[in-house]
């Protein structure tokens, strides 16, 4: 795949999508749209969280995770600020072509760090972590698979959330591969169960940007699994991962209940059709 053509590819589907955009930003905050009925699987009942929102979950071990040095570019490292918890997800997609093959993945996680720390001017890739459509988990920002870093992934709502992107282009009518909807399922388990977040909770966050759909210095509750839309006037991350946002947050209780291949404290990998090689990934601590 021609790496160089990403840009012109993304300007081009931002641009078709601006006058829907506009229309969202009209329309207000959204109201859970993406919970109509019997689009939420039926799962077994999660304990319900004392005062405060938080439930006594046992830690969920994290997902095999590439290293950053396997694909980061030789830039700088800048100082990284760090949140004391985390409280909430938001799930992205990168607006690339779907059709990559897992050699590509390396290229296309450099382009995306030069589209941030160039175009955007962001100090770092402004995701914490990237998932392939074939279920590999990226670290993206950088020391974000050791503690809570924050990121630049959606506006206004950066502190105590992290940003997990899906590597490809999610809009209405694609399926979403199953390994993508796994991987991200682990990635909010870990982080969240380790703050004791129910993922099929809600979270108070307070907005620091009036760029996004609530003036600065508002709260709003927000699912602990959330979509970028949710937050900010966009169509990430596309109507097809939108939906399966319920998929994503039941399985994530699912694996902090200690559920088929969730047990707490067992690092399990994401199916992939492709064989890794083993020099490229490692299995986190679960003390991070």
């Amino acid at each position: 795949m021609d790496i160089d053509r990403r840009s012109v590819l993304r300007r081009a589907a931002q641009a078709a999508s601006a006058g829907a955009a506009v229309a969202l930003a009209a329309a207000g905050p959204p109201r859970h749209p993406r919970h109509p009925a019997g689009l939420r699987p039926a799962a077994a009942p999660v304990p319900a969280p004392p005062p405060g929102g938080r439930t006594a979950f046992a830690a969920a071990a994290p997902p095999v995770i590439v290293r950053r040095s396997t694909w980061q570019t030789n830039e700088p490292e800048t100082e990284r600020k760090r949140d004391p918890a985390v409280r909430a997800v938001f799930i992205h997609h990168t607006d690339d072509p779907n059709s990559y093959g897992p050699q590509d993945v390396p290229d296309i996680l450099r382009a995306i760090y030069r589209e941030h720390r160039e175009n955007q001017g962001w100090d770092d890739i402004g995701y914490n972590f990237l998932v392939d459509r074939f279920g590999t988990v990226y670290e993206g920002r950088l020391g974000s698979t050791e503690e809570p870093v924050v990121g630049a992934h959606t506006m206004g709502f950066n502190r105590e959330t992290v940003g997990i992107a899906a590597i490809g282009t999610y809009t209405a009518g694609i399926e979403v591969p199953a390994p993508v909807l796994d991987a991200m399922a682990r990635i909010a388990a870990w982080k969240l169960g380790r703050y004791g977040i129910d993922p099929r909770g809600r979270s108070e966050l307070t907005s620091e940007s009036s760029g996004s759909r609530f003036p600065s210095g508002t709260s709003h509750g927000f699912d602990a699994v959330s979509g970028h839309r949710d937050a900010f006037c966009t169509l990430c991350p596309g109507d097809a991962l939108y939906l399966a946002l319920p998929r994503i947050t039941e399985r994530a209780a699912e694996i902090l209940r200690g559920g088929p291949s969730g047990r707490p404290g067992a690092a399990t990998a994401p199916p992939r059709p492709f064989r890794q090689p083993s020099e490229l990934v490692r299995e986190l601590s679960p003390r991070t």
